[in-house]
């Protein structure tokens, strides 16, 4: 564990779903997290931003938000190389793959090289909705029900959050006593390991369903890095090449000795002092 003020050395560090331009985008703890650690690559797996929510009237934008791009961008003029990947909801970048803005490169999907030599394929998973049948209830879930819960979820954190309790997502907890989401979430799992050995690579990292998840089967490790609306979670990869799931809301306080304190004001990251050397790889 890092002494205090010491930052947490990763090699990448693959985030999804943060869903800016939303209210229940949890910008803050993004920041915070981005705070605490140094890391070679940087991966923004989709749906970073909300377009979909963006082109209504009811957008939603706080400067917290302009602190994480104004972060992003901090981190790739430092040395850290930042991969975007657009997803479904921020699809409008897809126009631009292959183009860079701020120093942060755009792509369709990456191809990455763990530090131990293995090939992980980056995408961020919308691709598997044609695979995966979506039942009637998942549906509604996912359109006029998914808006209840998000209502309902922050409605909780600010009753939670005045009586001096932490963040816990009332959406997720609801969702997972939801059979046929359990099932949808098993059948994409399955589709996104069938891709990785289509294509021959021994990891995929995606988004997209917002369920966290590392698991290993059929010679495949799948790696979801889940979302910052509802679980606040990234995946990352050591030095040595293996990949953890960070869940920054239950961890952080462990891991930094009791000395982070998620319900206070967020203060800007600074820039980082010394840039990290990118080593070559990929695509």
């Amino acid at each position: 564990m890092p002494q205090a003020n010491q930052p947490f050395i990763y090699r990448s560090i693959f985030i999804s779903d943060v869903h800016l331009g939303t209210k229940d985008a949890r910008a803050e703890y993004l920041l915070d997290f981005l705070a605490h650690v140094r890391c070679e690559y940087l991966f923004l797996d989709g749906d970073v931003f909300d377009i979909w929510k963006m082109k209504t009237s009811r957008w939603h934008w706080p400067l917290l938000n302009t602190q994480l791009l104004q972060k992003f961008m901090e981190l790739a003029s430092a040395g850290t190389r930042v991969i975007y990947v657009p997803g479904n909801h921020d699809e409008f970048f897809r126009d631009y793959l292959g183009s860079e803005i701020g120093g942060v490169q755009i792509h369709r999907e990456y191809l990455h090289t763990l530090a131990d030599g293995r090939k992980a394929l980056i995408l961020h998973g919308d691709e598997f909705d044609s695979v995966v049948r979506h039942s009637r209830l998942l549906k509604w879930i996912g359109n006029a029900g998914y808006e209840v819960l998000m209502w309902a979820n922050r409605a909780s954190f600010r009753v939670r959050r005045w009586l001096g309790k932490g963040y816990w997502s009332l959406s997720l907890a609801i969702k997972q006593q939801v059979p046929n989401a359990r099932i949808y979430i098993e059948k994409f799992e399955q589709a996104a390991i069938r891709h990785a050995r289509a294509h021959q690579v021994d990891v995929i990292v995606c988004g997209h369903i917002h369920h966290a998840n590392l698991r290993e089967e059929q010679g495949v490790t799948y790696a979801n890095s889940g979302d910052w609306v509802e679980h606040c979670t990234a995946i990352v990869e050591h030095m040595s090449g293996q990949l953890e799931l960070v869940n920054w809301v239950k961890e952080s306080a462990e891991r930094l000795d009791g000395r982070l304190r998620l319900d206070a004001p967020v203060v800007p990251a600074p820039v980082l002092d010394q840039p990290v050397s990118a080593k070559s790889a990929h695509s």
